[in-house]
């Protein structure tokens, strides 16, 4: 018999510590009741002080993966995170399009919690003009949008033209992430190249801040594998990380990770 349980993709890089990257984006598409299928595309030494090493996988086991996991287990919804090099991000590309992967939420990890640089700037180009294009969803953060658009990205006013800037570039929807704005207030702003829709609250003063964009992308994945709506399955997700802050289980002894076992 078909099984009913959606299966949910994260193409991404391996976080030794555990509170991002793939594992961030399995914990997360459990706790929404999504099957979650993976395709590791390096491998990290780290842990909440920092990214102490990083080794991409070779790109023919990449495309192996994206392979094994098409052919028999086709996901409703993936998304991508750390790419690390320009190599990646276009085989990556060329394996979405050959295979037709449905529902892309591309989260364009740039760099890590830490300060560490995940993604070479010889490979922001291909996230710009391979990747962008085929998303259905992209959800950058402000530092992330800025260099994406390559305009300053600081205020509300210079989200709306960045999210604008977004989909003139291709991509389906923006959600920017507003968790970096100045003041006591966050605002997620998101754009369909239509409808325009805000959530704000109050920002919380916590160290326990590892993973939050994996997280974030990958519970917005799994809300599409499930079939919701766009703009209901990134409000969920948003609520979904700010419960998983509130909870963390305080671990390490630096940006340390949320608590995935919250409600979804």
């Amino acid at each position: 018999m078909p099984s009913s349980l959606p299966i949910a993709l994260t193409i991404a890089g391996s976080d030794s510590g555990g509170g991002a990257g793939i594992q961030a984006d399995l914990k997360t598409f459990h706790a929404f009741g999504a099957f979650g299928t993976s395709v590791l595309t390096a491998i990290t030494a780290q842990n909440t002080r920092g990214v102490f090493a990083v080794h991409p996988v070779p790109l023919d086991v990449v495309q192996a993966q994206i392979r094994a996991v098409a052919e028999d287990l086709p996901p409703a919804a993936f998304k991508t995170g750390m790419l690390a090099t320009a190599e990646l991000v276009r085989t990556v590309a060329a394996a979405i399009r050959e295979f037709g992967l449905p529902s892309f939420v591309l989260d364009p990890v740039m760099v890590a919690t830490s300060g560490d640089r995940l993604l070479d700037e010889d490979a922001v180009d291909g996230v710009r003009g391979t990747l962008l294009p085929l998303a259905r969803l992209v959800t950058p953060n402000l530092d992330e949008a800025a260099i994406l658009t390559g305009k300053p990205v600081r205020t509300p006013a210079e989200m709306h033209a960045a999210a604008q800037d977004l989909i003139e570039m291709g991509a389906g929807a923006a959600l920017i992430k507003g968790g970096h704005l100045e003041g006591d207030e966050v605002l997620d702003l998101f754009y369909d190249g239509t409808h325009w829709r805000e959530w704000r609250r109050e920002k919380l003063q916590t160290r326990n801040t590892h993973g939050t964009g994996c997280t974030l992308s990958a519970a917005v994945t799994a809300g599409l594998a499930e079939g919701r709506q766009l703009v209901v399955a990134v409000q969920q997700a948003l609520g979904y990380v700010n419960r998983a802050m509130r909870a963390a289980p305080g671990l390490g002894s630096g940006h340390g990770p949320l608590n995935h076992l919250v409600e979804s």
